[in-house]
């Protein structure tokens, strides 16, 4: 039987000015069917087109179950809640330990793929408040993922997630997240997360640079919004 996840909400925002940043965070529950096409959710808007949205990056599910997870950790900065990590979509039961790079799904009539983790930004930062957010998400691997949209068509909240296939050599997300992050210069774990080919250009990009020079590029701008 393939497996089928019931996603708790899923959200769309316009780009405005919150938190001293140009954003699309604010994102808000939409309970009517929506056309996904290959660049997202009808409705839906993305600010920094360079670093964020694309192809290979139409859709974010963030775990809803990680909220519990910050509210302890920062139990007297916040009311944790989604879509506070601007997801798109929200689920309980689907994790970075069992949604593997290259999944997919039946949503609806789209189909969608698992493309890459999310990259923690310095936004979220802004959003919450908290300094270091970006950076204890990425050492945590609590990320959520992202998705390309292989076949566009009409979706809503009431539309399980359906799996349809997964690659023979799938490495999980929270995997994929614990080389990249967190052993960024582990030559056999990055000869085999090049393997992935279902994984994003702008990873893999990144994934031969560090093989041919042996260096990490620089995250202090994407992490905290400074050089």
């Amino acid at each position: 039987m393939k497996t089928k996840h019931h996603l708790t909400n899923i959200y769309c925002g316009k780009v405005a000015q919150r938190y001293g940043i140009e954003t699309a965070m604010n994102k808000q529950a939409v309970n009517i069917p929506l056309y996904l096409s290959v660049e997202g959710l009808a409705g839906d808007e993305c600010a920094d087109k360079e670093h964020h949205g694309g192809l290979d990056r139409a859709l974010h599910q963030y775990p809803a179950e990680h909220y519990v997870y910050w509210q302890e950790k920062y139990a007297d900065k916040a009311h944790w809640q989604a879509a506070g990590m601007g997801e798109n979509m929200s689920s309980i039961g689907m994790t970075e330990e069992s949604v593997c790079l290259g999944d997919r799904y039946q949503w609806g009539e789209a189909i969608i793929e698992v493309s890459q983790p999310r990259s923690p930004c310095f936004k979220v930062n802004k959003r919450w408040g908290i300094e270091d957010l970006s950076i204890n998400m990425q050492e945590a691997s609590r990320c959520g993922w992202l998705y390309r949209v292989i076949q566009p068509g009409m979706v809503s909240v009431d539309e399980p997630l359906e799996l349809i296939s997964r690659v023979a050599n799938a490495m999980t997300i929270g995997e994929v997240c614990e080389t990249f992050f967190g052993d960024p210069l582990n030559n056999e774990k990055l000869l085999t997360l090049k393997q992935q080919t279902s994984l994003a250009d702008t990873w893999m990009d990144k994934i031969v640079h560090r093989l041919a020079t042996n260096e990490v590029e620089c995250w202090n701008f994407r992490l905290l919004g400074h050089g």
